[in-house]
């Protein structure tokens, strides 16, 4: 299993943490998590009475924490209790101390956001506008992203249709139309833009965006003419939608004279509306 060592920091101290390149997850430190928000001397002590606390409530959280080796302070490499990031935010709720209350309030923000957008899905719209105009992407690419969510809508309303199931079927019928326009899977794509658990349409230039669209309003439409049912017939039709946008990446490169898909992601948004 392929890891990255990578420190990451909290004010002034330091997190361990790991990124896991086959699950494309990060992976912290439960101790020094725990150590920054209750300031214990003795992190080690304070966690496993916490954790016992927290299985004899019956939280699997906890149940579903493994240990991994980190650099100790010694330089050493040393097994550590180690949690994703959704259980570490459900540990910071268990841990009674003033700095861990900002993560609180945080998640209960996120929680009644969420509760509200289910309510009224437009309230969604309006705040990942909002952010994107926060983050400094134009807004052109902002209408261009927006459109994406809706072909994106169209395509999955016709995979359901299908009765291609939600989750793992959708990912890999995803990577098969990505690696059929871009010549690259949807993580080899990550890789080569350098992002982690980014969201890849995030990072996408205003061609590749419309590139994607394509392929996956192609995907739509051949699927709804050709009516395939399950995911095996879907997946020749995912290669066939993707492979209308490959064409035209192709036909594009060869009249522009260079690469149209690029390196460059959102950490500068400005760079990723193209000029051809």
């Amino acid at each position: 299993m392929s890891k990255k060592n990578s420190i990451k920091l909290f004010e002034d101290r330091e997190i361990r943490a790991l990124w896991d390149e086959d699950k494309e997850e990060w992976f912290f430190s439960v101790i020094d998590v725990v150590g920054v928000l209750s300031e214990s001397k003795n992190p080690s002590a304070y966690w496993r009475k916490l954790k016992q606390r927290l299985k004899e409530e019956g939280n699997e959280t906890v149940t579903n924490c493994h240990g991994l080796k980190m650099p100790a302070a010694d330089g050493k490499m040393r097994l550590t209790d180690v949690a994703d990031s959704e259980q570490i935010l459900r540990i910071i709720q268990s841990i009674p101390s003033p700095n861990a209350e900002p993560f609180k309030q945080w998640l209960a923000k996120v929680g009644k956001e969420r509760l509200d957008e289910i309510a009224d899905p437009q309230l969604a719209i309006e705040r990942a506008i909002s952010n994107y105009r926060k983050k400094g992407y134009s807004e052109e690419w902002i209408t261009q992203r927006l459109k994406t969510i809706e072909f994106r809508k169209d395509l999955t309303a016709e995979w359901n249709r299908s009765g291609v199931k939600e989750g793992l079927e959708y990912a890999l019928l995803t990577d098969e139309i990505t690696k059929a326009w871009s010549d690259m899977t949807t993580k080899e794509y990550k890789q080569f833009k350098d992002i982690k658990k980014e969201n890849l349409r995030d990072n996408m230039s205003n061609i590749e965006l419309v590139l994607n669209m394509l392929a996956e309003a192609s995907t739509t439409e051949i699927s709804r003419g050709f009516s395939p049912q399950g995911f095996k017939e879907s997946k020749d039709v995912a290669k066939r939608g993707g492979s209308v946008a490959g064409d035209a990446r192709k036909s594009l490169e060869k009249e522009v004279g260079r690469k149209v898909i690029t390196r460059n992601n959102a950490r500068n948004p400005k760079l990723l509306d193209d000029e051809i």
